[in-house]
């Protein structure tokens, strides 16, 4: 069972008790009548058949309240692969719709935005959720729409009912939830949020002060957790980035786009487990040490946008008090994981502080080099004021793919 602590700048939902997912359930199909639910999941032809998969596709056969699945499929360069993965999600009694992200038809519309000056960036995660997204505003079946990976090892039906019911509500008031969950198997996981970006944030607070949007940021308790459900206009609002991060850089345009009061992070599942990304501490192009970049970068872009003057004077004094606050950080997770009983590899763990000492630098450089480079996507407002007819081909390109 965990707390009840309100964090303070957005309302925190906990599983307190015995989990009840029937009484959920029954409830969000109640709701279903007045806000029809959409489900994303962006997905790698690699994943098909995969344990997690496998899993998360038997839960979702008993999933009643779904108006919509929508599944983008990335990696499918041939129309045998793309075939398969169709195949696969028919035995979804949802009816799902695939977006062959990488086939004919959605290459013609990729390049047209691209002649529109309307580029949605290079192929990848957060390219995949922008067009499923457009794609679920386009064929105008949902009022809410939830996102959660395809490689979640530990995925229930408890998980997906937690993420829609606080939008999907009439009467609650929020616009978007952010899924928070504990990342532990024998030892502690989820080292970019435990040993990057909590640190990182406390850091900057204590160079900057209380600023709002970094006690905005600081206040998710996983704000790297890829699950989250949003209401339908603040689909159309949001910029999302087609980099490694979709999280970082779409809380921060929920900040941008969204009251506070509007906000919520839920509690999915008692535990939480995914694949595992390498930490490639001597390449800042791969695994967590080019996660570690984007987050970063996405982070000093938006402080940037929000008047927060980064100079190289701010940038030396952050890599002395990130490091401190990193050290002070192992301390405390050393000693969680002792009197828990688990492993903690503090060589590992030191190594991944010292790998994300040169992510930041390497962020670091290359914001001022360019101060307004951006991965942002323009919003799907821009696309339709700017191709009024973009919404149609895409559904006609996704109906024809999926005949």
């Amino acid at each position: 069972m965990s707390d009840f602590f309100q964090t303070g700048a957005i309302a925190t939902l906990h599983r307190l008790g015995p989990p009840n997912v029937r009484r959920l359930e029954q409830q969000l199909e109640e709701f279903s009548l007045e806000t029809p639910m959409a489900l994303v999941l962006p997905c790698h032809i690699k994943e098909l058949g995969t344990q997690a998969l496998r899993g998360i596709v038997r839960e979702l056969r008993n999933v009643t309240y779904l108006k919509q699945i929508v599944i983008g499929i990335d990696g499918a360069t041939r129309a045998r692969e793309f075939r398969r993965a169709r195949t696969f999600f028919r035995q979804l009694p949802q009816r799902p719709m695939l977006l062959w992200n990488d086939g004919p038809r959605m290459s013609a519309l990729f390049g047209k935005l691209e002649e529109a000056e309307l580029g949605a960036g290079p192929g990848g995660k957060g390219r995949n959720v922008w067009m499923c997204f457009g794609y679920t505003l386009a064929s105008e079946q949902a009022r809410m729409v939830a996102v959660h990976d395809c490689d979640i090892l530990t995925y229930s039906r408890e998980l997906l009912a937690r993420l829609c019911y606080p939008v999907a509500h009439p009467s609650l008031g929020f616009d978007f939830c952010k899924g928070y969950y504990a990342r532990v198997s024998s030892q502690l996981n989820g080292r970019v949020m435990r040993l990057l970006l909590s640190p990182l944030l406390r850091a900057l607070k204590a160079i900057l002060g209380a600023h709002p949007f970094l006690v905005y940021m600081d206040t998710f308790r996983y704000p790297l957790a890829g699950e989250f459900s949003l209401d339908m206009d603040l689909v159309r609002r949001l910029r999302i980035p087609y980099d490694w991060a979709l999280e970082v850089g779409t809380l921060a345009e929920v900040f941008r786009n969204a009251a506070p009061r509007a906000i919520c992070q839920s509690e999915l599942c008692e535990n939480y487990d995914h694949k595992h990304q390498e930490l490639s501490s001597r390449d800042a192009q791969k695994g967590l040490n080019k996660m570690a970049v984007d987050i970063s970068k996405s982070l000093f872009r938006r402080m940037a946008a929000e008047g927060i003057k980064l100079d190289t004077g701010l940038f030396d004094t952050l890599l002395s008090t990130y490091l401190r606050q990193a050290e002070d950080t192992l301390r405390f997770y050393g000693a969680d994981a002792a009197v828990n009983g688990l492993n903690f590899p503090r060589h590992e763990e030191e190594k991944a502080v010292t790998t994300f000492v040169r992510s930041i630098q390497f962020a670091e450089k290359a914001f001022l080099e360019d101060p307004l480079w951006s991965p942002l996507i323009p919003n799907w407002n821009r696309i339709q004021s700017a191709l009024p007819s973009f919404f149609e081909e895409l559904n006609e390109a996704v109906r024809l793919d999926n005949e």
